[in-house]
């Protein structure tokens, strides 16, 4: 019964109320982008966080 309701949303039915395999499948990779951003950003933080510390203190 399950897979039957898993195709019925993959076949678009509006009386789904479960998330097509396409739907899942993008989540997962909006997931994966959303974590590497997250970790880029921190990256840039700390990079600039350095470089304003390098550019203040004294030589």
């Amino acid at each position: 019964r399950n897979w039957v309701s898993q195709a019925d949303a993959d076949d678009g039915d509006p009386r789904s109320t479960r998330l097509s395999s396409a739907e899942k499948s993008e989540i997962v990779e909006l997931r994966k982008k959303a974590r590497r951003i997250e970790i880029e950003n921190e990256i840039l933080k700390r990079a600039a966080a350095y470089f304003a510390r390098e550019n203040i203190l004294p030589k």
